[in-house]
């Protein structure tokens, strides 16, 4: 989040486990919360993930180069109607494994997804050697986009090497894709994962309303709002949205309203 308020573009090169079981992954990262950020104009040529290396718990060996603008200002936004799902994309990784789990998740995953949307593409990615980190694993990233361009995700990874059960790759497809529908279902602008980078690019906005319409809020979601109140003295408007039986909407919506803080970039030269 600091990276568009610095003095000059960004680039950083970033080490470690890419992916994992508790962190958003890198590839969440770039496909959900980057276009969560263009939407309140930080975006340009130069904004990107990349991932260069994986690296899977607990030994990491990953590296991922992000590259960011700078921004004088957030805008506001108005994301109140998030529209139907249009297609789903996704990427299953493996790292020091057989190159067959990849596939062998993509065909799980599609099985439950193809019973909904024709429109499926999910992609393999097997790192080899180097660029493959110091620890065995595989994992599924699925992410739907919506007609009106916003984009609602879930992911998982297989257990971290001598912790816990193995997972089959079918069942970890399988489980994903049911994750995704959850999340469909729970709907909203923004998904769970970044529902908090919403709401702190919509306190950092210029000193006008923005609204976001979000699905239920998450634990972490609520107890950031409340470092929002204590930080920024910044209180939410929240409004429940109950959709109508026949709308087929999925669950309860929150429209979340605040008036932005008007912070703008002191560092970054004016031209």
């Amino acid at each position: 989040m600091l990276g568009p308020f610095m003095k000059s573009p960004l680039k950083a090169t970033l080490r470690g486990v890419t992916n994992d079981l508790t962190d958003p992954t890198v590839d969440l990262l770039k496909s959900t919360a980057l276009p969560v950020m263009k939407k309140f104009g930080i975006d340009g040529e130069g904004f990107d993930i990349k991932v260069v290396k994986r690296g899977m718990a607990p030994g990491g060996g990953g590296e991922v180069v992000f590259t960011c603008p700078v921004r004088k200002t957030v805008r506001p936004v108005q994301l109140t109607d998030p529209g139907k799902i249009k297609r789903i994309r996704g990427v299953a990784y493996s790292v020091r494994v057989s190159p067959q789990m990849g596939n062998r998740i993509v065909e799980s995953a599609r099985g439950i997804l193809n019973q909904f949307l024709p429109d499926i593409y999910i992609y393999t990615d097997h790192m080899k050697g180097a660029n493959s980190g110091k620890s065995p694993g595989f994992g599924l990233t699925l992410v739907a986009e919506t007609l009106n361009g916003c984009f609602l995700s879930a992911e998982m990874s297989s257990m971290p090497q001598g912790q816990g059960d193995p997972i089959l790759p079918e069942d970890l497809g399988r489980n994903c894709a049911k994750l995704l529908l959850e999340e469909i279902y729970r709907g909203g602008c923004v998904d769970s994962s970044n529902q908090s980078l919403a709401l702190l690019l919509m306190t950092l906005g210029q000193q006008d309303v923005s609204k976001v319409l979000l699905g239920p809020l998450s634990p972490y979601t609520i107890e950031f709002l409340r470092h929002i109140r204590d930080f920024f003295q910044i209180m939410f408007k929240i409004e429940v949205q109950k959709p109508l039986e026949d709308e087929r909407k999925g669950g309860d919506k929150v429209l979340m309203t605040c008036v932005g803080v008007g912070y703008s970039n002191i560092s970054k030269t004016l031209k």
